[in-house]
């Protein structure tokens, strides 16, 4: 088994290369999360190579990418004594760390270059959505800051994206409210109330370090208009929820036509815990969508890019043994 991992800056997901070992495990890097021990717990599994993607370099515990890089390298080589290969923007083959940085995208479009063919790749998690438009291969800017600027990456996620980014006013009884620009609410919140997601589902941190359950995310929704619910009651709360959800999805639409039409893209390859936004986004659109966990399963689409890398991995590894 090859063992494939994508550290986050917020989460890290490993999958292996049959598909067997699907995990994600939410590592606040900015908060010192144990990373070392969660993959000294992975090393117990003894894979016969690690294969790994890295984004976490953003992480403001790291005063640059360069740092970020370097240090969480050197902890994945430190805690397995199997080989360990890293994966770049322009694959395994890398001469200089940084184009490690931010390009567990670039795995993923990788494999399913080459086994679903001409695609935009979408990927929705916690946190950022990647769109990658693929024609034969990735036809993506390399770094973060152009993925931004190219609409390759959209910073907002199924889960931790603030409601106020998201939203920047609310209609709540005849009314048009401006959000509080403070961390009082995230979208989990309003996907929770709503019944869009389990508490479960919920794999992040609260805003207020309040529990999960469905009255705490309502009570966070009033906050983020500065009210509680014995003001607005559960229809205000409810209201917020409803109108950021579909803010998001015509954010995600927008982004999504502008890639589909720029490079003449009629199918989309939906992954990530925002899958089946992805998906009602296409329908909207209408471009057929394949939604990854159809394909390779449900746990292996929440972590797709640690499986793709994986996969990669396994294939170099053979060419090697065959040559």
């Amino acid at each position: 088994m090859i063992l494939g991992l994508d550290i986050g800056g917020a989460n890290t997901k490993a999958a292996g290369s049959d598909g067997h070992l699907v995990e994600s495990v939410y590592l606040p890097l900015w908060k010192h999360a144990p990373l070392d021990e969660v993959l000294r717990l992975l090393a117990l599994r003894e894979p016969q190579a690690v294969a790994v993607v890295i984004t976490g370099e953003l992480a403001d515990c790291f005063s640059c990418k360069r740092e970020g890089i370097e240090r969480l390298t050197t902890t994945v080589k430190r805690a397995f004594s199997c080989p360990v290969y890293f994966w770049g923007a322009k694959g395994f083959a890398w001469t200089d760390p940084l184009e490690l940085a931010a390009a567990n995208w670039a795995a993923s479009a990788a494999l399913l270059a080459r086994e679903i063919g001409d695609c935009l790749f979408v990927d929705m998690g916690s946190t950022t959505t990647d769109l990658i438009p693929i024609r034969g291969e990735a036809l993506a800017a390399k770094t973060d800051f152009l993925r931004l600027a190219a609409g390759n990456l959209v910073y907002m996620g199924l889960l931790r994206t603030r409601l106020d980014a998201m939203l920047p006013e609310a209609r709540i009884g005849g009314k048009k409210v401006p959000l509080a620009p403070e961390f009082f609410s995230i979208m989990a919140d309003a996907r929770l109330g709503l019944g869009l997601i389990s508490e479960e589902r919920y794999s992040c941190e609260t805003p207020d370090g309040a529990g999960k359950e469905r009255e705490a995310a309502l009570r966070r929704l009033a906050r983020s208009v500065c009210t509680d619910l014995e003001e607005i009651g559960e229809a205000g709360a409810l209201a917020i929820a409803e109108q950021a959800c579909e803010r998001q999805k015509s954010i995600l639409v927008a982004a999504m036509e502008r890639q589909a039409e720029k490079h003449g893209l009629t199918k989309v390859a939906a992954a990530g815990i925002g899958e089946g936004l992805i998906a009602e986004a296409a329908a909207f659109l209408g471009l057929e969508c394949l939604r990854l966990s159809q394909r390779y399963g449900a746990g292996i689409s929440d972590v797709f890019p640690a499986y793709a890398v994986a996969r990669l991995a396994e294939t170099e590894l053979s060419e090697i043994a065959g040559t």
